[in-house]
């Protein structure tokens, strides 16, 4: 909540600055791409845990319960499979970026794969509870 809060103030500021003062703040564009990452990487762990995230359950729905289980599983293991590439390759571009500053901001790049790195290492975490325990039921939290 922060990092999204941090963003709509900084965009906000920039706004008003631009059309209201014809002036803008030089930094509020990489400073809210930052906050920005920031907010994405880690809230997509908490949509892996609840199981919010988006889906097509057209064909699951039509299978029989023990199939749409095994189907879960399997489908948590390739999730798991992928978010521990996507952080492994995160770990390693970091180095590489670390010396490279952003253009308006004194911070480095890798500052941009730190989020990365988290929500990746949490996502697996939660699909990993999911390859051994099976699918969390159906939340209340969905689009439906």
């Amino acid at each position: 909540m922060a990092t999204m809060g941090g963003m709509v103030v900084v965009v906000s500021a920039q706004v008003v600055l631009r059309y209201v003062f014809n002036n803008s703040i030089d930094w509020a564009e990489e400073v809210a791409r930052i906050l920005f990452v920031w907010s994405i990487f880690l809230a997509i762990p908490l949509g892996v845990r609840g199981g919010v995230h988006i889906g097509v359950n057209l064909l699951v729905d039509a299978l029989p319960v023990g199939l749409r289980a095994v189907l879960d599983r399997f489908t948590a293991a390739a999730g798991l499979l992928l978010m521990v590439v996507v952080a492994w390759g995160a770990v390693r571009l970091m180095p590489e970026q670390w010396d490279e500053l952003l253009p308006t901001v004194p911070l480095s790049v890798g500052w941009l794969l730190v989020p990365v790195c988290v929500g990746m290492a949490h996502s697996a975490l939660h699909l990993a509870r999911i390859v051994l325990e099976g699918a969390p039921a159906a939340s209340s939290m969905s689009a439906e």
